[in-house]
């Protein structure tokens, strides 16, 4: 491998074994593909594995401009072991970036910082730098292009079937249903009637709901997306429609079809995809016509991928050898079937029994009263404590996140109380994990308050994360770190949870992280209007609520819960002050039966902010039946 003499930082990619041979795991073999389509050589490449001459015996699969070292798990560096493979380290060791989707877009900005003229490794990231950014606790589509392809191509692979073909797994007939529903892009409108004028030119004339004929859309989409990758693609000049083309309502215009996975262009998604795509495809070839007539749009789709400029490259670089079948099956003529299983993608599961529904939040909270549940606080335990603020450096003060006067003594006060909490639970050694940690508040305070502990700041948005560590930087703090990454991808031991102000179900899942590991927890929630049922969770979340509230009489309860600003009349936020009670309590009756000790309090000043909840929990209890 060729040496990199400038200082890099370093990237860990697992290394798996397969009968005692060294093997890339998909999710390693992903990242591998994407540095060199980029041909990224910003970092020091280190593969995780229990042999120490993986590195020779995987050098087939490894582009040669890569620096490339072995090391073993119990050698990593600290921060690194506390995460799930992939994951970059950076120069201080201090902050590290975790999890497929995050890794390969911090790749994707490194290779545009060192080579500012590849427009087309940017334009991986999509429509507004969003490819992938959403996380997959919360977003299906990242969910199985992150977690859920990879993992059923890795299921197959270990497991592959015998002579006898097998039906497709449910993940990869998902993705032929998406691969077959029409395309929503920016700006569609105009690319649909060029689209029309394309398919009354080919004459067409029956085209307002799409052509049956593939080969007839095809050429629109495809000369529409290739041109986007072209550097030499000069833009279209401007002209008007002819008037019959204008004058076709919109509803009437054909529909744009996928030309890659997130609809007409190249994405980071397809490069995910690929190298899990092609791995299935090989493994099944010697009964593929059998197996392979229920994607056609998948067999497209693979075939398309190719003829993007640079893929071909990457794949030599990483000896791959893109194949197309001979004869992929024709696309089906209509539209999608309903009721393929792949149909649930977009579709939230409803789990609760659909009893009689009475609206409004008066309804639910007496029905709740009847059934003997009402919303209670306990006593704050020590209502008066503060910080020393004035003794503090200038880098702790929350100014210093560039917020205005009132909202810093707002937010002081909201730091005095969360503090306050996490000191009387804290012992030297304990490890302290700030989550959704946004600019660090939470975080940097308790790392100077509490110097013979650790604390880990955890934030899924980069230009937050990177900010908190630069006023760490400024504090000279030595107990801390960083962690870019969603919540899954942090494995890691520690006592304690604090979430100041976690939006919607962003603070079930803290809480739920916290009770698996067995620490204690300190969060204040926000945006209660925001909760709803998603992949890891469903709601109401106690067995009590459960028995008598269903999920839309809950989700009244949390819309009104965001009901408490301070403009509106003082009914209205008193109702909705108890709306965040009820919430709160079924989430802490939740928590105690998972054997938690759990207190739902208000925090002091009550003018602190409008969500000035704060739920303690300290596990050790035996389990209870709520």
């Amino acid at each position: 491998m060729k040496d990199v003499k400038q200082r890099h930082a370093s990237l860990f990619l697992e290394v798996s074994c397969q009968d005692e041979t060294p093997r890339l795991p998909l999710h390693s073999s992903i990242v591998v593909f994407l540095l060199s389509y980029c041909e990224c050589k910003s970092f020091k490449v280190h593969l995780v594995s229990g042999k120490p001459d993986s590195s020779q015996a995987l050098q087939g699969q490894l582009p040669e401009f890569l620096d490339v070292r072995v090391v073993r798990a119990e050698g990593l560096p600290p921060l690194v072991r506390d995460c799930r493979l992939p994951v970059v380290l950076d120069e201080t060791g201090r902050m590290c970036r975790a999890g497929l989707a995050v890794v390969l877009r911090h790749i994707i900005n490194k290779s545009v910082e060192a080579e500012p003229s590849r427009n087309d490794v940017l334009a991986l990231l999509g429509f507004k730098k969003t490819c992938l950014k959403a996380c997959a606790e919360v977003s299906k589509w990242t969910r199985l292009c992150e977690i859920g392809i990879p993992s059923a191509v890795e299921e197959h692979l270990r497991n592959p079937s015998s002579q006898q073909p097998q039906p497709p797994p449910p993940a990869i007939l998902t993705l032929e249903r998406r691969l077959a529903e029409p395309v929503k892009v920016h700006n569609d409108d105009k690319i649909r009637r060029q689209k029309l004028k394309h398919l009354r030119q080919n004459g067409n004339h029956d085209s307002s709901k799409g052509s049956g004929d593939s080969h007839l859309g095809d050429g629109l989409e495809l000369k529409t997306a290739l041109a986007k990758l072209s550097v030499a693609a000069a833009p279209n000049p401007t002209t008007r429609e002819r008037s019959e083309i204008r004058k076709v309502k919109t509803n009437d215009l054909p529909v744009l079809e996928h030309v890659f996975a997130e609809g007409l262009y190249f994405t980071l998604t397809d490069v995910v995809l690929l190298p899990c795509i092609h791995q299935y495809l090989s493994s099944i070839r010697s009964h593929a016509a059998s197996t392979l007539h229920c994607l056609p749009h998948l067999l497209r789709w693979y075939s398309r991928v190719q003829e993007v400029p640079g893929v071909l490259r990457a794949a030599k670089a990483c000896r791959t050898t893109l194949t197309v079948p001979e004869k992929p099956p024709p696309l089906p003529a209509g539209p999608p079937v309903e009721g393929n299983p792949a149909s649930q993608l977009e579709q939230e599961d409803e789990t609760t029994a659909q009893l009689p529904f009475v609206g409004g939040p008066r309804p639910t909270v007496t029905k709740l009263k009847e059934n003997g549940i009402e919303a209670a606080f306990a006593p704050h335990p020590c209502p008066e404590w503060t910080l020393p603020w004035d003794n503090l450096p200038d880098a702790i003060n929350p100014t210093e996140g560039k917020m205005s006067s009132i909202r810093t003594v707002r937010k002081k006060q909201q730091l005095n109380n969360l503090v306050a909490m996490v000191t009387q639970l804290a012992k030297p050694g304990y490890t302290v994990v700030d989550f959704c940690s946004g600019t660090g508040h939470v975080g940097i305070v308790l790392a100077h308050a509490l110097p013979r502990c650790k604390v880990i700041l955890i934030e899924n948005k980069e230009e937050s994360l990177i900010r908190a560590h630069s006023r760490s930087a400024e504090l000279g703090l030595e107990n801390i770190g960083f962690i870019q990454t969603n919540l899954d991808y942090f494995t890691g031991p520690f006592q304690i949870g604090v979430a100041l102000h976690a939006c919607g179900v962003a603070t079930d899942m803290v809480m739920e992280h916290c009770i698996q590991a067995g620490a204690a927890f300190v969060v204040s929630p926000c945006c209660y209007g925001f909760i709803q049922n998603a992949v890891k969770f469903t709601f109401p979340r106690s067995k009590k609520f459960q028995e008598t509230l269903i999920y839309k009489e809950h989700m009244v309860l949390c819309r009104f819960a965001d009901q408490t600003a301070p403009q509106l009349p003082p009914e209205r936020r008193l109702i909705g002050k108890q709306c965040m009670g009820l919430v709160d309590l079924d989430r802490s009756w939740s928590a105690e039966s998972h054997g938690y000790r759990v207190q739902v309090m208000t925090m002091e000043p009550e003018t602190c902010s409008p969500k000035n909840n704060m739920l303690v929990g300290r596990p050790g209890v035996e389990d209870g039946p709520r």
